[in-house]
């Protein structure tokens, strides 16, 4: 403590204490589940330029381990309007696919558009979370 001109400090009066109760965790919610498949989908550029060319890349997997088979398709949320890919490519043994993106000046520059890629394959449908990308 740090004093000026003579003052005497006052003297600090001591914190309450807090106590936990034993069964406090019993009250927590339970952790969730992961879900057995998931998917995720990025840009190869975050920020291209609006003529660049780019590649979407998405992966799958049960368990967390790829799944090799499952077929993907793609559809750009531009701000014109929605492009749906013309590749169907399958995922290899770790999961994953990717896809080549010509933006053509389609999206403004500093406007984001978002990618959504859609893996299928017998009793699965599953979209994943969208890839992004902010021409510059």
């Amino acid at each position: 403590m740090l004093t000026a001109c003579g003052a005497t400090p006052d003297q600090v009066a001591p914190q309450q204490t807090v106590t936990v109760s034993s069964g406090f965790q019993s009250q927590a919610s339970p952790v969730p589940t992961i879900p057995t498949y998931l998917c995720g989908a990025w840009s190869s550029n975050n920020a291209p330029g609006p003529n660049s060319t780019i590649t979407i890349f998405a992966r799958i997997t049960k368990d967390l381990a790829g799944v090799s088979g499952a077929t993907a398709s793609a559809v750009v949320h531009f701000q014109g309007g929605d492009q749906t890919l013309d590749q169907h490519p399958v995922s290899d043994k770790g999961g994953y696919v990717s896809f080549t993106l010509a933006l053509q000046g389609r999206q403004p520059v500093k406007i984001p558009a978002t990618v959504v890629v859609t893996f299928g394959f017998p009793g699965v449908t599953l979209n994943c979370t969208p890839a992004f990308f902010t021409p510059m």
